[in-house]
């Protein structure tokens, strides 16, 4: 099945609630991660993860069910010991609370992810072998039609001031949904073309790998 992106939806993580502790999250092929009191998650709540399984600091994760302060993570799948170590995914989250719809959005292009490879080569033969390391960092970039007047310009500028990774929400037409985490850079000078729209350029160096639903 092919799709366009005609239609997708931007929005931007305009409140997010107070750090709540996460005193453990379990491995299972769906996790289960366990709040404090009075954590306030209800089912499909998004929220912001901190924890010391790298694999999932930072990331964008939703709340499929609820049992009082057991959470269960949609479709995250931590039964991988070795990426997520028994015992050790402990942090704390924080809700997102409102979206402000990102409007005049122009593009979206994606960049990094590139798969990375360490080459080596055995003394007694005369071919080089590599095997998969590490991913290059990954980013967003897109830019807006320039109007200051819109909701979301002051919005994106105080994120941008304030170099702290803040989620973004793709909705795309066939109903799936995107999540993004990443440090939000937007120029507050837009370029000038002959017979083209003065546009603003934003860029977002993602903190994390992004959740898709």
């Amino acid at each position: 099945m092919i799709y366009f992106p005609n239609g997708t939806a931007l929005a931007v993580a305009s409140v997010l609630g107070a750090s709540k502790s996460m005193s453990a999250i379990s491995n299972a092929a769906e996790a289960v991660a366990t709040l404090e009191a009075s954590h306030g998650i209800i089912v499909d709540d998004i929220m912001v993860m901190t924890s010391g399984w790298g694999n999932l600091d930072g990331s964008i994760q939703k709340a499929k069910t609820v049992a009082t302060n057991d959470v269960t993570l949609k479709n995250l799948d931590t039964t991988s010991t070795s990426r997520y170590p028994a015992g050790s995914g402990a942090g704390s989250i924080k809700e997102v609370t409102a979206w402000t719809a990102i409007t005049q959005v122009m593009n979206l292009r994606t960049g990094g992810g590139d798969q990375q490879f360490a080459q080596y080569q055995f003394l007694e033969s005369d071919t080089q072998r590599q095997i998969p390391t590490v991913r290059s960092p990954m980013t967003l970039e897109f830019e807006l039609g320039d109007d200051q007047n819109l909701g979301w310009y002051s919005i994106l500028r105080a994120i941008s001031d304030s170099r702290v990774a803040t989620p973004l929400r793709a909705t795309l037409p066939n109903g799936g949904v995107i999540y993004y985490n990443g440090i939000i850079t937007m120029s507050e000078t837009p370029s000038m073309n002959v017979n083209l729209p003065m546009a603003l350029s934003v860029s977002v160096a993602l903190s994390a790998k992004p959740t898709r639903f």
